[in-house]
């Protein structure tokens, strides 16, 4: 297996434009508790929750890459799009006011949840960027990226008449599309990879890293940063919207751009791409009892919140696969937390109900 240095990548890196936007490293440590209960042998998490933009999570690594790319385009706007509790859209218009940018979020009602004032969306109003709300055709987020970049052109199209100067992006920065032409939000996290091989090379690097995957992107450059570091760590990515079957060409796709974008000598094969559709429940952003003791469970036993949309879920499969006894013994298990607690306080009245279901 090829590897690279870790050095010659991030000079690679280097010749893309970024902007500063996020405190690094982010720290990783023993969730020594959880390990106990769950019977493995070291179980750490690295605290991308802890980023520092707007309360923090994965996107804002994302953003340091997008929003210079927006910038060296001249843009003056930037369009996005999420569901109604978004992290990505709340990460973006805080990015992008930092940069003086005009945030415009297109929100669409892809679960039932009212549009409270609270929590992302609260954060978001605070921040005073221009919010759209429009209700899916189809629940879940799958909602076509089609249908959500017609409504951003439109958008975009009004703006541009108005004098202003948009950049389009996608959902979650991932998919390229609108006016990110490359997987600028995967070479973010394949800059990650290179950051938890410098913490943890010297201690031993993880046998698994778990991650949620709603997106893609952080999955698909934490694996290609693996691959690219001759690492054998398996990349696991729990679906958290679409089943595997939908979303893995996606997360494919997005893995095959960044490693050709970087002229990376890589051969990724069918095995590295893992992901699980076990833990979807009854769709995106649908609370119940599972996700709920989950969420109680981390708080109680390490004082680490987790998010009910998608750091939940990916925890909840982590839990589930130790118990199956699918980790060996005496392996490394790393969970990426990629934020997005905000939306926490926007579905109190189902998470304390949710003993009742």
């Amino acid at each position: 297996m090829k590897s690279y240095d870790p050095g010659y990548l991030e000079k690679i890196i280097d010749k893309f434009p970024r902007v500063k936007l996020v405190n690094l490293p982010t720290p990783v440590h023993r969730l020594e508790n959880l390990a106990k209960e769950l019977g493995l042998g070291e179980l750490l998490v690295k605290r991308e929750d802890l980023t520092g933009l707007a309360f923090g999570g994965n996107k804002s690594r994302k953003l340091e890459f997008i929003i210079a790319d927006a910038l060296s385009k001249k843009a003056d706007t930037i369009i996005t799009w999420g569901s109604l509790q978004s992290n990505w859209c709340l990460q973006t218009a805080a990015a992008a006011r930092r940069c003086g940018l005009r945030p415009i979020l297109v929100l669409f009602r892809t679960y039932e949840l009212s549009q409270v004032d609270q929590g992302n969306i609260l954060l978001e109003k605070l921040l005073d960027a221009d919010i759209r709300f429009f209700e899916a055709r189809t629940k879940g987020k799958s909602l076509a990226q089609e249908e959500a970049f017609r409504c951003l052109e439109e958008i975009a199209d009004a703006e541009k008449a108005r004098g202003h100067r948009p950049y389009m992006v996608s959902v979650g920065g991932s998919a390229t599309g609108g006016h990110m032409e490359k997987p600028l939000g995967a070479l973010a996290y394949f800059l990650s990879m290179i950051e938890v091989y410098r913490q943890l090379s010297e201690s031993g690097m993880p046998d698994w890293i778990v991650v949620a995957s709603g997106s893609g992107a952080t999955q698909a450059g934490l694996l290609v940063g693996a691959r690219a570091l001759g690492l054998k760590t398996a990349v696991a990515g729990i679906c958290v919207s679409d089943s595997r079957e939908e979303f893995l060409p996606l997360v494919k796709n997005i893995a095959l751009e960044l490693r050709d974008m970087l002229s990376l000598d890589l051969t990724l094969e069918e095995k590295d791409f893992i992901l699980y559709n076990n833990y979807l429940g009854e769709g995106y952003g649908i609370i119940n009892s599972k996700i709920t003791e989950i969420i109680k469970m981390v708080m109680q036993k390490e004082g680490l919140v987790l998010d009910p949309v998608y750091t939940s879920k990916a925890m909840t499969g982590l839990v589930d696969l130790a118990r199956k006894k699918h980790f060996s013994s005496g392996e490394k298990i790393l969970f990426l937390h990629t934020g997005g607690t905000p939306a926490l306080f926007a579905f109190s009245d189902r998470l304390l109900a949710a003993d009742r279901f």
